[in-house]
């Protein structure tokens, strides 16, 4: 890592890009603050897994999915508050459906992107699919969705003479994604899947593919990768909300290998992201444990009423929205029911009425959100 070199800045008359080295080259990762980190990462990545192993997790999923596209959206600009995701399009105002359009892609992109690994290697095939539903019906979609941009992009600054940074020229794309694609699936080059991810990550944001989007498919990918190579079992892993918290330090350690060839220092703080990631995934998931014991508890005591409070928080943890209309057809009980039912988890502080409205109220599985908000 010591004679690592991230690339070159070429000349293009007025301003100058960026021309990263391939990933295909001999690597040696002989920093040790970087390999215990490595160590540290595994373990409490591999306790996640496990532990994800022992609840049923697919109960859970989708709300992680959800909080994992409320982030990384906003790191966009956009504003969705978990609640808002889970509504239908009718239900959302006018000045947020554009927002909430974008986080319904990502959601659709994930789940789309899970399913195609069982039968597709993680590859440019598969980065382009994601894409191209990210990016569907939303800003961005007439900029070339799924496919390499073939035009010069930039970051930051509002020209290509006062970027930021500048990627490298569109021509060099397809070459540069292929050994990325090669990279990621080499299983020969003995290098931990956490650095290599890490690699490829900084890569795709330094290589820039697509004209508009490759924020939110670049932290996707993460997720894809440990999925595709069985590190995770489910998608239950996501780095947004820790680049968001720390959001100035994830783009400046980018800069920092490209102006100063420092990989260290960006692998350092994607290992420590995974970490502390991992761990509060853990936390997470024991706490919806003793919110979803704690509430059977209670309905332990309500005789009859309580099998019917079972049926309610089952749909609860994988949509915590729900209208009185879908509570009497879940029921399949008389409409007072559902009323009365709803007002008794609404008085013992399980739900929360969310729209202040008189007619179509919504509401909301408020204390189980919250676990998913804490930081």
């Amino acid at each position: 890592m010591r004679s690592f070199k991230a690339g070159k800045y070429l000349s293009q008359g007025s301003y100058k890009c960026f021309q990263p080295e391939l990933l295909n080259r001999p690597w040696m990762v002989d920093n040790m603050p970087v390999l215990a980190l490595l160590s540290k990462a595994d373990r409490f990545l591999g306790r996640l897994d496990m532990y994800s192993e022992y609840v049923d997790i697919d109960m859970f999923i989708q709300v992680h999915v959800a909080k994992e596209a409320t982030q990384s959206s906003k790191i966009e600009g956009t504003q969705t508050k978990m609640e808002e995701v889970f509504l239908s399009e009718a239900e959302v105002s006018t000045e947020n459906r554009d927002d909430w359009k974008e986080v319904q892609n990502y959601i659709a992109a994930m789940n789309e992107a899970v399913n195609l690994l069982h039968g597709l290697p993680f590859s440019t095939r598969l980065i382009k699919q994601t894409h191209k539903t990210l990016l569907h019906g939303v800003r961005g979609q007439h900029k070339q969705p799924g496919e390499f941009r073939k035009s010069q992009n930039w970051i930051g600054g509002t020209t290509l003479s006062n970027a930021v940074f500048v990627p490298p020229v569109h021509t060099e794309v397809a070459e540069l994604m292929s050994d990325l694609e090669y990279f990621a699936n080499a299983q020969d080059d003995n290098i931990p899947d956490l650095i290599k991810i890490a690699l490829i990550h900084y890569q795709f944001e330094t290589i820039h593919p697509f004209l508009d989007g490759n924020g939110r498919t670049g932290r996707l990918l993460i997720t894809l990768y440990l999925v595709s190579k069985g590190i995770l079992k489910r998608p239950i892993l996501y780095l947004s909300d820790f680049f968001e918290r720390n959001r100035m330090l994830y783009y400046d350690n980018l800069m920092q290998v490209r102006a100063q060839d420092d990989i260290a220092q960006w692998l350092k703080f994607f290992l420590t992201g995974i970490t502390e990631t991992a761990q509060k995934g853990v936390a997470t998931l024991e706490k919806i444990m003793q919110l979803k014991q704690s509430i059977e508890v209670k309905a332990d005591k309500l005789g009859k009423r309580g099998a019917d409070v079972r049926v309610l928080l089952n749909y609860l943890y994988k949509k915590p929205v729900i209208s009185v209309g879908e509570a009497i057809s879940l029921l399949k009980k008389a409409p007072q029911t559902a009323y009365n039912l709803i007002s008794h988890l609404e008085e013992a502080g399980v739900l929360k009425e969310m729209t202040g409205a008189q007619r179509n109220k919504l509401y909301s599985f408020e204390p189980y959100i919250r676990l998913f908000d804490t930081p």
